[in-house]
């Protein structure tokens, strides 16, 4: 398995440096730096997308709960915190772990090896080449490769592949995890699309197989970003 990439961020220096002391301990963690607040993360994150983060909650400008709020599709989560208070948002979120400080080397490396343990389970389901949907009273088979993109309306899904149009009964999120997540992009709150499908990029609108699917304003930088340097992510 290839390292799991992570970032740490907490306004205290003296608890971003004892994480990062813990992370250096386990050798299927690869960090690749650390942020002060959620401001710093998240221009970061535009440069350097991650697999994980070890994230304070109680921080200047912006909490980290919030800012998790704030990602269309946020990296898996373990949150370092000192406030007990928080844990119902870090269940809400799906976030893997939730670690009070002080926190000591062993609970650490337990929340590590449930990271592991998940990406583990994620590797293997990404090496599926498709997925069945139910649509119209059967199951259709639905290849990866050829999907162009994905339009969600509120609990129905319209996905549209190379050859035809599928609706099923799904919410874009729940489908959105079945996905290998390298291949794929949300560009707005209503469409997830297929990155290697994109022919050209015209303002707020990709072109897609004689298709056109919005940019939201909020996630046009990301997009762009992810589009353009696929290649390095």
């Amino acid at each position: 398995m290839k390292p799991i990439t992570c970032i740490i961020t907490d306004d205290e220096p003296f608890a971003r440096k004892g994480l990062e002391g813990y992370v250096a301990k386990a050798n299927f963690l690869d960090l690749k730096t650390q942020c002060e607040d959620a401001m710093e993360l998240g221009t970061m994150l535009l440069q350097h997308p991650v697999d994980l983060l070890f994230l304070d909650i109680q921080m200047p400008h912006l909490n980290g709960v919030d800012f998790i709020k704030s990602l269309p599709k946020p990296p898996k989560v373990i949150f370092t915190t000192a406030f007990k208070e928080y844990a119902t948002d870090g269940f809400d979120l799906d976030v893997l772990d939730y670690l009070l400080k002080p926190i000591s080397f062993e609970r650490f490396m337990k929340a590590a090896f449930k990271a592991k343990d998940y990406f583990d389970l994620t590797n293997n389901q990404s090496e599926a080449t498709y997925l069945f949907v139910k649509s119209e009273g059967k199951l259709e088979k639905i290849m990866f490769e050829d999907v162009l993109y994905i339009k969600g309306m509120e609990n129905y899904l319209e996905i549209y592949t190379t050859t035809r149009k599928v609706i099923t009964h799904s919410t874009l999120k729940a489908f959105a995890d079945k996905l290998p997540q390298r291949n794929f992009l949300q560009t707005h709150k209503s469409y997830i699309i297929a990155r290697g499908k994109v022919s050209s990029i015209e303002g707020n609108t990709l072109n897609i197989d004689g298709h056109q699917v919005p940019i939201s304003r909020q996630l046009r930088e990301q997009v762009i970003h992810n589009l353009i340097n696929q290649n390095k992510l």
